[in-house]
């Protein structure tokens, strides 16, 4: 083999590890435009923000992972030189914990904090699934009263339309794992048990496999259409069907202002369990208690003027099995669009969230009561992109002060800075090609115009704009090329010293 045949299979291959993604200038100035607007509400809210660091304790995230049936699992861990474990965190509410349990008594309390940051989780990537995304998250922590549980829910609908997300077309969808746990009790499910998580995930698929899928997964189990087989939860009939009925209330509850104990209680008493079934649900203290605190969301929101359009009590909402310990929410958009193929697409849950009393106490050994919401932004950020509503369109790149001469570079560079002085967006050519390349440079930047200044343009104190945009448009209706050379379309002629100005009136012209 050659000397430079091993020098070239020595050279690092420039890949991505499997689950991480590069994001473009577009998507990046979106998805500022869209964090800037949730902040924004976040602020009116009188959150404050805070940054914690993306390393953490290995043991400071304890078993408190969402979802997660083994502790730490999912998570990027490595030892420092001392021996200790660290990790990248998995989300922003285990080092919000820490921060809190190390600064309790500097805090005021309640403590509202928002925060924006990426995550790491060691799971398998797939389509639309990496392994480092974006979270916005909100949290009170501090406070048992459910007005900070209604409170969270309003600024969530809020934030959406600041987003440009329409009435009817999202929802806030609340749920409290006390009602699910005191339904489960009355199923002879014990709740925290192994069975109960496998019945939680079961609930948790009611959108996509609907009544008839949940009641498989509750019993012996699902075959799916590839022939795979998920063994259920062994439940009896009875017991499964009552589960079943309680997340049909969906269906009721979604246009009602009907009390849920009216809905769900007659629903119960037609089971083939009987009056049983009612009498035990009536004074199961968990699902009481549960059902107490959805009352008191719904009402308080409705008081703001949230009406149920915008929150409501939907029983199919099942999140954090071993993390959430009452009321749990999730934002939904309702709205479909088309994919490629025109097939219909409903991106469904953007963000959700909940009461976890249990994660500050970990530190404090005292009961911190906290509630929180997550806002999953790379997937927002894809809904708006659909509903056309980023913003990113119309970021446009810096106007291009082309180099005609390069032995002066200062005159072009003073050009430049003439721009930016003015607040405009400039850049001098900083490359060696000449005209034709620039030209293709500017194109490839987005530039909305070029500044021009050889030889002839300065010896008469005068610089050439040229603007691409309307030279572009124009250009697709030229014919010939004396129509080109006769008509130079979008390119202008003006002293030097209009020549800030004649460059506004193209932005403005162009809305940019």
């Amino acid at each position: 083999m050659a000397k430079d045949d091993k020098s070239k299979d020595s050279r690092p291959q420039p890949r991505l590890p499997k689950g991480m993604r590069d994001v473009g200038p577009a998507e990046v100035r979106g998805m500022e435009a869209m964090l800037a607007k949730i902040r924004g509400v976040y602020e009116l809210y009188g959150f404050e923000p805070l940054a914690t660091s993306a390393i953490e304790f290995t043991d400071a995230l304890g078993k408190f992972l969402p979802d997660q049936d083994r502790p730490n699992a999912g998570v990027f861990s490595f030892q420092d030189e001392d021996g200790g474990w660290m990790s990248l965190r998995y989300d922003l509410t285990a080092p919000l914990a820490r921060y809190v349990a190390e600064n309790f008594d500097r805090l005021p309390k309640p403590y509202r904090r928002y925060q924006v940051g990426s995550v790491w989780r060691n799971e398998k990537p797939g389509p639309g699934r990496f392994r480092e995304f974006v979270q916005f998250d909100a949290d009170t922590v501090g406070t048992d009263n459910v007005a900070a549980d209604a409170e969270i829910c309003m600024m969530a609908a809020d934030a959406l339309e600041a987003l440009g997300v329409k009435r009817g077309q999202y929802v806030i969808r609340v749920n409290n794992r006390k009602m699910l746990d005191g339904v489960l009790e009355v199923a002879g499910v014990l709740p925290n048990s192994s069975q109960a998580l496998v019945v939680m995930r079961a609930m948790d698929k009611f959108d996509k496999f609907g009544a008839d899928g949940v009641r498989e997964l509750l019993g012996k189990g699902r075959k799916d259409e590839s022939g795979d087989f998920t063994k259920g939860a062994g439940l009896a009939d009875a017991s499964a069907q009552l589960i079943v009925d309680f997340l049909t209330i969906r269906a009721l509850t979604s246009n009602s202002d009907a009390d849920y104990e009216s809905i769900v209680i007659p629903i119960l008493s037609d089971l083939s369990t009987g009056s049983s079934a009612q009498a035990a649900l009536t004074s199961n203290s968990r699902y009481q208690e549960g059902k107490n605190e959805v009352d008191q969301i719904i009402a308080l929101a409705d008081a703001a003027g949230f009406q149920k359009d915008r929150i409501r009590f939907d029983p199919s909402v099942v999140r954090g099995l071993e993390y959430y310990t009452g009321p749990v929410f999730e934002a939904e958009l309702t709205f479909e669009v088309k994919d490629e193929d025109g097939r219909p697409v409903r991106f469904g849950s953007v963000g959700g969230g909940g009461r976890y009393d249990g994660l500050v106490s970990r530190f404090t050994g005292q009961p911190v009561p906290a509630v929180g919401f997550s806002i999953g932004v790379s997937r927002l950020y894809a809904a708006l992109q659909a509903l056309g509503k980023t913003g990113a369109e119309k970021a446009r790149g810096p106007v291009l002060v082309l180099v005609m001469d390069k032995t002066d570079l200062g005159t072009y560079q003073a050009l430049a800075s003439k721009l930016r002085a003015a607040g405009i967006a400039a850049e001098m050519y900083v490359g060696t090609s000449g005209m034709k390349p620039q030209m293709k440079y500017a194109d490839k930047r987005g530039s909305p115009c070029v500044v021009i200044q050889g030889g002839d343009e300065k010896a008469k104190g005068e610089v050439t704009i040229k603007d691409l945009i309307a030279g572009a448009q124009a250009a697709a209706a030229i014919t010939g090329r004396a129509e080109w050379t006769e008509g130079r379309p979008a390119q202008i002629s003006v002293p030097e010293a209009d020549m800030v100005k004649a460059v506004q009136e193209i932005l403005a012209r162009h809305g940019a």
